[in-house]
């Protein structure tokens, strides 16, 4: 009986000494971070953060301990607190991002939540504060994108300064430079070399985040658009579960499915999965245009250990739609004399396309100053294509004159496949000399692309000859070798593909395709190549922080690839970088940035076999200064900046009668501007995006002296953007949520050689959210009072416009 009382007494003295340690941990905009670990040190009790970022420890004894958090990617959290009996220690945990976080390749998944994004790798291949990086790097977020419904790139760039629609295809400029033109079509996925269909946007529901370095990257990543690089950031694997499915239905007859699962497939966590499926099947305001999309994007990361990490990626993209070759209109160059809803399809067209990246990387950390990262990525494209397009020109009358209400038309039928690999690999050591940090990336890179045999069209355009045999060039000059039939009093020779009538009511039907002469055309196998070695430095000392970097660069063509005839043409260029950044306070920095840019320009960079040259490359130049600051608690970012950019040989058309395709190098180019931008938070409710841009993209020198000083096509002088959103986070209206914002750009050139320009626009859109537990119903309306505009052209036989007025719901669970 007395052992009894005895037993009692110690458990009861016991529990009376027993403590409870509670507590939330939350990010530096005050998200909750789940799966943190929380621990004592030295003494027994741990707890995982769940979903909310809450957390318990029990069986702590009175006194004095040291709590200990830790998460990857954020540095470690140390406080000592007093515990005791009497009642729970509630404990607030706010973790900070780690400078030197496991990021390099983009091999960790981003852990912040919201519009805001503290860290970027892509601009000096370390893991980098975006206030440190000395140049300008605007970014979206998945957050952002959800909000606004931005499923496609050129809807997420209307967040952007300084970046705009060239077409509708995959195709746009960056302070006022075509990135997919002849000045550099590269883009990268999580800083790795590759390409796109570009032909369609693809949907990006597999993307943490887009992100564009303004001006040339080429001191990193080699050739590249002296006006920006678009990076990718594809989405990874995280330690804890996550699941949410989406549902999207709306105008143009749009049904869409996302789903997005992560987390780890292990007890102990050293194998981690994420899977991305995307379903689109959608029709738009464009006449017989619709998309067809699946996209399967599985990742997997592999731990073994704390030092090393593993990660492997599959994007696969099927896509089934028609090209849209865009708007034509009347002859008399009245964009508003042809509905904006005509396209220049017919019903058997079609246009399929496989995209396939498949990306490995290594990270291996030989100590906490010494990091190895490698890293490899494969794209594959294949296109089969078939397709009624524009001429580029108007019907012809017997005299050659244009006919205005009827545009010329051709067709192709096209296959081709085309595949690109890029390895990467690089060290990064950090040390100190002194009171001087250095973080020292030495790095090399090869790259190819190739065109296999295969590939080959068939293209019918042009008139018919007088024994309806075949067709060629209308020659008003030699009248009695073609065929000519009287259509309203009209003359005209007969077309090989039927004219397409800008009045008719039902322009569209089955077309007879075995009635046309087609011509055929074998793409020639290419390839090409680059190989890239560069070195960086980044110094600190005090407030002041330097960058300094070279890369030495080699760029290989293949001259008639797999031909007895095969030679090589290889071009180099040393490509220096210069930063500069000053550190006013902890929240604000001023930067200062010098560096060049490179484009070979041989015979497949051309695919102009009549072009002519050889010519030299492409370079350009940056020379830009700013501000970056961060307000509200480091909730809310604000980058200002001006620039010059600068572009030397520029090709151009040669003007020799006869040779058409034959180009000079005479060109120069310069656009300078001034860029600003905010994104984050307000409040903890309250987000905001802000965006304006003014930019002068004028030639500077050109052999047709009519166009020097001539703003360059779809480069507005003007444009911007803004986007706020606010949720209410108590009372009877907990969960309803508000957003509006608009977009706006002044008028633009579409082409060089005659003047024909786009209006200026502004375009508003707006957005309602309601929230409960798990569930979010949300409505999107874009272009709210249905403005008719333009986003670009190419000539007023090939404008795009934007969408009219159209609304979608969005029904999204996550669990």
């Amino acid at each position: 009986m007395l052992l009894l009382v005895l037993l009692v007494v110690k458990v009861e003295l016991r529990a009376q000494n027993e403590s409870e340690i509670k507590g939330i941990v939350v990010t530096e905009i005050n998200e909750p971070l789940a799966g943190a670990t929380i621990q004592i040190q030295g003494k027994a009790g741990s707890a995982i953060s769940d979903s909310l970022g809450k957390f318990v420890i029990k069986a702590i004894y009175n006194g004095k301990v040291v709590l200990v958090v830790k998460y990857i990617g954020y540095n470690n959290y140390v406080k000592s607190i007093v515990v005791n009996d009497a009642k729970p220690t509630f404990v607030k945990v706010n973790m900070s991002f780690a400078d030197e976080a496991l990021q390099a390749v983009e091999v960790i998944g981003r852990k912040e939540k919201g519009y805001k994004n503290s860290q970027s790798f892509v601009a000096s291949k370390t893991a980098s504060l975006l206030k440190d990086i000395p140049q300008s790097v605007s970014y979206v977020t998945k957050e952002l994108m959800a909000d606004q419904q931005a499923i496609r790139l050129g809807d997420i760039i209307k967040n952007f300064s300084g970046v705009n629609q060239f077409s509708f295809y995959d195709d746009v400029t960056i302070r006022g430079f075509r990135v997919s033109g002849g000045e550099g079509g590269v883009q990268l996925m999580n800083g790795l070399r590759t390409t796109t269909g570009f032909w369609k946007q693809s949907l990006t529901n597999y993307l943490e985040k887009v992100e564009v370095i303004k001006g040339p990257a080429s001191a990193l990543f080699g050739n590249t658009s002296p006006g920006g690089t678009i990076n990718r950031v594809t989405k990874k694997p995280l330690f804890d579960n996550k699941k949410s499915i989406s549902l999207t239905t709306g105008s143009f007859n749009t049904i869409r499915a996302l789903a997005d699962f992560t987390g780890p497939m292990n007890k102990e966590k050293t194998i981690l999965y994420r899977l991305n499926l995307g379903y689109e099947n959608a029709q738009t305001f464009r006449d017989l245009q619709f998309d067809k999309n699946l996209i399967i994007a599985p990742s997997f990361s592999f731990i073994p250990t704390e030092k090393t990490r593993l990660n492997f990626d599959l994007v696969y993209n099927k896509s089934n739609s028609r090209l849209d070759r865009g708007q034509p209109v009347f002859g008399n160059n009245d964009i508003y004399s042809v509905p904006i809803s005509r396209s220049l399809s017919q019903v058997n067209d079609y246009l399929y396309e496989d995209n396939i990246f498949i990306t490995t990387s290594l990270n291996h950390k030989f100590s906490q100053k010494l990091q190895l990262n490698i890293s490899y990525i494969k794209t594959a494209w294949e296109e089969d294509l078939l397709e009624h397009r524009t001429s580029n020109a108007y019907a012809k009358d017997s005299a050659n004159k244009d006919i205005p209400t009827l545009v010329g038309m051709q067709v192709f039928i096209r296959k081709r496949k085309r595949f690109v690999d890029n390895l990467s690999a690089y060290l990064t050591w950090n040390f100190n000399i002194k009171a001087v940090e250095h973080k020292l990336l030495v790095g090399i890179d090869y790259g190819q692309e190739k065109q296999p045999f295969g590939g080959s069209q068939l293209v019918a355009s042009g008139y018919r000859n007088n024994t309806n045999t075949g067709a060629t060039s209308y020659n008003a000059a030699q009248p009695t070798r073609f065929l000519y039939e009287t259509v309203n009093g009209v003359k005209r020779p007969v077309a090989n593909v039927a004219h397409f009538d800008l009045t008719a009511a039902s322009p569209y039907a089955l077309q007879d395709m075995s009635k046309y002469f087609y011509a055929r055309t074998q793409f020639d196998p290419t390839q090409n190549a680059l190989n890239g070695a560069y070195l960086q430095n980044q110094l600190k000392y005090k407030n002041w922080q330097l960058l300094v970097g070279l890369r030495l660069e080699r760029f290989n063509d293949k001259v008639n690839f797999l031909k007895p005839t095969e030679s090589s043409v290889a071009q180099s260029a040393l490509i220096p970088r210069v930063g500069l950044v000053y550190s006013v306070n902890k929240t604000a920095n001023l930067y200062a940035t010098y560096t060049k840019g490179y484009n070979p320009q041989t015979a497949s960079t051309i695919a102009n076999p009549n072009a002519g040259g050889p010519f030299d490359p492409l370079y350009s130049s940056l020379i830009e200064a700013g501000a970056k600051a961060e307000w509200f608690s480091n909730k809310l970012v604000t980058t200002a900046s001006v620039y010059q950019i600068k572009l030397q040989n520029v090709l151009y058309n040669a003007g020799v009668a006869g040779q058409p395709d034959l180009l000079t190098q005479v060109g120069e180019e310069v656009a300078k501007g001034f860029e600003f931008e905010t994104t984050g938070q307000i409040t903890n409710q309250w987000n905001l995006v802000l965006a304006y841009a003014f930019n002068e993209t004028a030639i500077t020198k050109s052999k047709n002296v009519n166009e020097i000083g001539r703003q360059k096509p779809n480069a507005p002088k003007h444009q911007g953007s803004i986007w706020t959103k606010y949720i209410i986070a108590k009372g009877a209206l907990k969960g309803l949520g508000l957003a509006v914002g608009s977009n706006f750009v002044t008028e633009r050139n579409v082409s060089l050689n005659a003047i024909q320009t786009l209006p200026a626009y502004m375009v508003a859109k707006a957005a309602l959210y309601y929230k409960v537990d798990k569930f979010q119903v949300q409505v999107n309306v874009n272009n709210v009072f249905n403005k008719v505009h333009w986003v670009g052209g190419y000539d007023y036989l090939r404008l795009f416009p934007g969408a009219t007025r159209n609304a979608l719901t969005t029904i999204s669970y996550n669990f």
